[in-house]
């Protein structure tokens, strides 16, 4: 298992004291294990939010001008399994993709696979799929999904949602995996828009972001609340002698990048302590590196192994 570097170690802003209260899942099945990744992976890496959490129109712009475009490749091994995981390894890979502008709206998907080993040696392959597009104004969001076990698929998700203005109530029309509609009330915000939030509010020195999101996890059913800590700003140049190969090549430390740690928090569970917690660093043009995701029982780490720059689309 690849060790962490200093710099990544230092990226991660560590486990979170969510008030001192954070509890492990009682989960040591490793069935269980791949369904809580598989259920949860659907926010990574890149998450977003903007208008209704106040984000002027042309801090928007000059963000959104600053998204590049790219596909990143990330090794997934296991980080720790503490105390009751039944977890004794992970290997897999996730590779991500980003596409698209203000003006033509954002298009994300992502497949993770991985195998998981239990401590006596049984093993199972997870594969999620899952493709997103978001409408630049942030309005309407289309997401799929679909989740595979052992090469056998499982579960699928696919619905829509729209609202009709910053403020009001989103409404989300499910066609699988059974046809619903649901009403998302209070500022309910889509995946690409948080990306853009949180990097203004690094920009401009803000240490802390709360927002409600909905990207279709749980069958389209589910709204996290979410807490994201930003850390200290790292200049360009900060930590080059640590960055992996990719990222000096595609010149990731020319840019400044920030750690963030985000706890997502279940809606409907008085309970303080968040369903998992994912750490990374952020650069300003929304690329990804040094992951950490930590599920209470056991944590997952990605380390980016490919970086491609793609053609980007400009308004007209």
């Amino acid at each position: 298992m690849p060790e962490r570097s200093d710099s990544d170690k230092n990226c991660a802003l560590g486990r979170t004291d969510w008030t001192g209260h954070f509890g492990q899942p009682t989960t040591t099945q490793l069935e269980n294990a791949e369904e809580m990744i598989r259920a949860k992976n659907r926010s990574l890496p890149i998450f977003v939010f903007f208008a209704a959490w106040g984000m002027s129109h042309g801090a928007w712009a000059i963000a959104a001008s600053n998204l590049a475009p790219h596909r990143a490749i990330y090794e997934m091994s296991l980080g720790e399994a503490r105390s009751g995981s039944s977890i004794s390894a992970i290997d897999g890979r996730m590779v991500f993709e980003f596409t698209g502008s203000s003006c033509d709206g954002y298009s994300l998907n992502m497949r993770m696979v991985t195998q998981m080993t239990d401590a006596q040696g049984e093993s199972n392959l997870s594969d999620l799929r899952s493709s997103t597009w978001e409408q630049g104004n942030g309005k309407k969001f289309r997401f799929q999904s679909a989740q595979y076990l052992n090469d056998k698929l499982g579960e699928v998700t696919m619905g829509r949602a729209v609202r009709g203005a910053p403020k009001e109530s989103v409404t989300v029309r499910l066609s699988q995996p059974i046809r619903d509609e649901l009403d998302l009330s209070g500022p309910v915000l889509f995946p690409t828009q948080h990306s853009l939030a949180l990097i203004d509010r690094a920009v401009t020195g803000k240490t802390v972001f709360q927002a409600k999101v909905y990207d279709g996890s749980e069958k389209g059913q589910k709204v996290y609340d979410t807490t994201a800590f930003i850390g200290k700003k790292v200049r360009p140049g900060g930590d080059h002698d640590q960055l992996e190969k990719v990222a000096k090549e595609k010149k990731l430390g020319d840019l400044p990048s920030w750690p963030i740690s985000i706890g997502y928090f279940d809606l409907n569970d008085a309970d303080l302590t968040p369903s998992y917690q994912i750490d990374f660093r952020l650069y300003e043009n929304g690329v990804s590196r040094a992951l950490l995701i930590d599920y209470g029982e056991f944590t997952v780490q990605g380390r980016l192994t490919s970086l491609e720059y793609l053609k980007e689309k400009k308004c007209k």
